[in-house]
């Protein structure tokens, strides 16, 4: 198949295959669409050969698989071609045949079946400029790489049901093309990033089945989402919640949150329940020491200036008898 470099739509899902990931295919000029869906492919994706791996991809559909470790942040930097929607008069993946010996031409469509806005979508006929990537369902970690948000041009992402930790990237407000996110089912933490308010065209989106806290933003899109988006957040606050937030200054404190260095890079994670206790025993303690030591002071201060006074005025007798 390496040698079908015409080949442009490859749609081997639901099927049986037992097999690593083909990075033998990334070496296909035009291939757009990689559709793996409901195999039993396994193993961790690594690294590409080179970095001009897929370099036409605009759909890869690889859900429901055995896939693991990190995500393939080195794949997605490299994907130019979901980073900007170029102008076509084509609508439809197709193809022209004739049938024998007849000179009519057939023109064939391409359909897929893919889960997206919380549904199983069938599309008889596949949008040509349509740009997906979907890594749900299998067993990915670690953190979503930030370069994610350099691909601008998609409108579904779907990384639902996996093992990813760590924070929801910011980069994620520059994808203002998508149309459906679905980040549940996994271990992310933190807050929601408030800049996804300016995904207008965002329809979908749902973070529920995660450790996530915080106030839900608000405005644009985010009026429309339902209650189910954020469901098992326990941290969650604000609309659709029953849950009301603070202001700003009473939020309570996370069970345990992350600060991250700009400069040195490292992460630091702490417990605050193990933090609280021990600052507000030295804040305790400071206090008392604090006014221990001004009524020491305050007390030589007294002692200090009672002296000076009593020799002054013994000074004063002296030179009023000489």
């Amino acid at each position: 198949m390496a040698n079908c470099i015409q080949l442009e739509f490859l749609n081997l899902g639901n099927n049986h295959i037992n097999d690593i990931f083909p990075s033998w295919l990334g070496s296909l000029p035009v291939l757009r669409a990689l559709l793996l869906r409901s195999n039993r492919f396994h193993g961790e994706i690594g690294k590409p050969p080179t970095n001009h791996e897929f370099p036409s991809l605009c759909i890869i559909d690889l859900s429901n698989n055995g896939f693991s470790g990190m995500l393939p942040s080195i794949y997605l930097q490299n994907w130019n071609f979901m980073k900007l929607v170029n102008e076509t008069n084509q609508t439809y993946f197709e193809v022209s045949s004739t049938r024998g010996s007849s000179d009519i031409y057939y023109i064939l469509p391409y359909s897929m079946t893919i889960n997206a806005k919380g549904v199983e979508l069938k599309y008889l006929e596949t949008p040509y400029l349509l740009r997906l990537i979907d890594l749900s369902s299998n067993r990915f970690e670690g953190e979503i790489p930030g370069v994610i948000g350099n691909l601008t041009g998609l409108h579904l992402l779907n990384l639902s049901n996996n093992i990813l930790t760590g924070l929801i990237p910011s980069s994620l407000g520059n994808l203002t093309s998508l149309e459906s996110l679905d980040l549940s089912e996994n271990q992310l933490s933190g807050r929601i990033p408030s800049n996804l308010v300016r995904l207008n065209f965002l329809a979908y989106f749902n973070v529920s089945h995660n450790r996530l806290w915080g106030p839900i933003p608000l405005g644009q899109q985010f009026g429309t989402f339902l209650e189910d988006s954020y469901q098992e957040n326990l941290g969650l606050c604000g609309k659709p919640l029953s849950n009301k937030c603070k202001d700003s200054k009473s939020t309570k404190l996370p069970p345990s949150s992350i600060f991250e260095g700009e400069d040195s890079g490292f992460r630091f994670e702490f417990d605050w329940y193990v933090v609280l206790p021990g600052v507000i025993s030295g804040l305790i303690v400071g206090v008392i020491s604090g006014n221990t030591l001004a009524n020491k002071k305050h007390e030589w201060f007294v002692q200090t200036f009672s002296r000076k006074r009593q020799l002054r005025g013994r000074k004063g007798r002296k030179g009023r008898q000489a």
